[in-house]
């Protein structure tokens, strides 16, 4: 495998040797990973990790979904399996698999992101393959099982700043407590992702609630009690480190319901009864409460709609949730976020963070907002559009009306630890290209671009989710 070219993704021209000086100021920038999805029990137990499949393949739903695409059964990926169920033979067949296969990612995200973790985080200079597969597979374990490649070894070896997973209400953060007593609480932090008992269609509600009144010593049969447990839980997770909630609704649909509406919505959410008018109308009315607790409590809000979650209704029945099976959906944002806005949208004090994965919306709808409302910010290119090209379009079709300084940088939003590296690069490449581009258009000054280049790369993530700086 060649080594990466040092000018990958910069543009042609009479703007790349500024692009270069740009990258470089900014290459051994700090990483801040202010969403994800990375497993705290990898920090917090500091322990090696067992195989490159466990590692590299099982948690990344990037490469099983373009796998199965191609006819690939997702129980022939060790899908479903836990690690620690996965056996030597079984692991390497998998990885043997995804190396016959490995010309899928051709083009791809993915394929970047791996020949960078190959290449930078491992050593290779070979080129990945069928031919390689073993020798690739051998070597990856072997490193794994030094003290150099254990989670909390690679957090300083990334130059992460700090990383933030995501939580639902009903985990006892176990994992945190660990890592607050070890002294790594403000490395690894958690995010309140209230899903579980905030939508009447995820599955188990009923079920979750009961849990939320036993943890929080509320009673969640009524909605006072209900509000209340929110409350509890938010303080509990802001111990731990949280400076953000996370919202994966379907749609940005926003309510502001009297209270009496509010108390008889959620008696028949709790109660049964409910239609799917009334799940949409009350996870509506939860983004509002949670914007208002928000205001309360300092927490920072993303909202992340617009995902078809869970379409293969095969792979969801017999693998759960999370499998690759999402699809993005034309979304409504103005419409969608005025109840909310017109409760809290003036309030300076709230940050509010949106995603989308309707490119089609960026000039029309979110920039305008996020350009007036001074608790709006856009969330960078997201998911799908975690991309080169992605990553352009977002810049192109936002900096105009919003300006740099209504977004928040980047954002990795990955499970894939080990991509986590490859991903900011791309990310700061992407932006300190249209930066020189804007410069060579005598759209910018130069200082103004390597002053912008810091911000896009760690400054503005950590200003919107309100991390500390860390510490001397």
């Amino acid at each position: 495998m060649p080594l990466a070219h040092p000018d990958r993704l910069l543009p042609a021209g009479p703007a790349r040797a500024l692009a270069r000086e740009l990258c470089a100021s900014v290459k051994d920038a700090p990483i801040v990973s202010p969403h994800g999805h990375t497993d705290p029990a990898w920090f917090a137990t500091d322990a090696p990790w067992a195989n490159a499949t466990t590692l590299l393949i099982q948690p990344d739903h990037y490469v099983y979904r373009m796998l199965y695409s191609q006819g690939i059964a997702l129980e022939d990926l060790g899908i479903g399996v836990l690690p620690e169920d996965l056996s030597d033979d079984r692991a390497r067949a998998i990885w043997r698999t995804f190396a016959a296969n490995f010309r899928l990612f051709r083009g791809t995200p993915s394929r970047m992101w791996f020949d960078h973790v190959f290449g930078e985080v491992f050593g290779f200079d070979q080129r990945f393959g069928p031919d390689t597969a073993d020798a690739f597979y051998d070597a990856i374990n072997a490193a794994l099982a030094t003290p150099a490649y254990r989670p909390r070894a690679l957090l300083d070896r990334f130059n992460i700043e700090c990383i933030a997973t995501t939580e639902s209400p009903l985990d006892d953060l176990a994992h945190h407590a660990k890592l607050r007593a070890d002294g790594w609480g403000h490395r690894v932090i958690t995010a309140y992702r209230p899903d579980a008992v905030c939508d009447p269609e995820f599955e188990g509600f009923a079920a979750n609630l009961t849990r939320f009144g036993e943890l929080t010593g509320e009673d969640t049969g009524h909605w006072a009690g209900y509000l209340a447990a929110h409350r509890a839980r938010r303080a509990f997770f802001a111990l731990h480190g949280a400076t953000s909630t996370d919202h994966g609704h379907p749609t940005a649909a926003t309510a502001n319901l009297s209270r009496v509406e509010c108390e008889q919505l959620y008696a028949r959410v709790r109660w049964g009864g409910a239609s799917p008018e009334d799940a949409e109308r009350f996870r509506a009315q939860m983004l509002t409460e949670m914007a208002k607790m928000s205001v309360d409590d300092g927490l920072v809000m993303q909202i992340h709609p617009g995902s078809f979650r869970n379409h293969n209704r095969t792979v969801f029945e017999r693998f759960g949730r999370d499998k690759g099976a999402d699809i993005p959906m034309r979304t409504d944002y103005v419409r969608a976020l005025k109840p909310l806005l017109d409760a809290v949208g003036g309030e300076r004090d709230l940050s509010i963070i949106v995603f989308t994965l309707d490119e089609s919306t960026y000039a029309r709808e979110l920039a305008p907002l996020a350009g007036h409302y001074p608790c709006l910010k856009l969330g960078p290119a997201w998911w799908f559009h975690d991309s080169p090209e992605g990553m352009r379009r977002f810049r192109r079709n936002v900096t105009e009306t919003a300006g740099f300084y209504n977004t928040v940088g980047f954002n990795d939003d990955t499970r894939a630890f080990f991509s986590i590296p490859a991903r900011h690069d791309l990310a700061r490449r992407i932006d300190c290209g249209f930066l020189a581009e804007l410069v060579a258009e005598h759209r910018l000054d130069e200082d103004e671009a390597f002053e912008l280049a810091q911000d896009l790369a760690h400054c503005l993530a950590r200003a919107a989710y309100r991390l500390p700086s860390a510490p001397k």
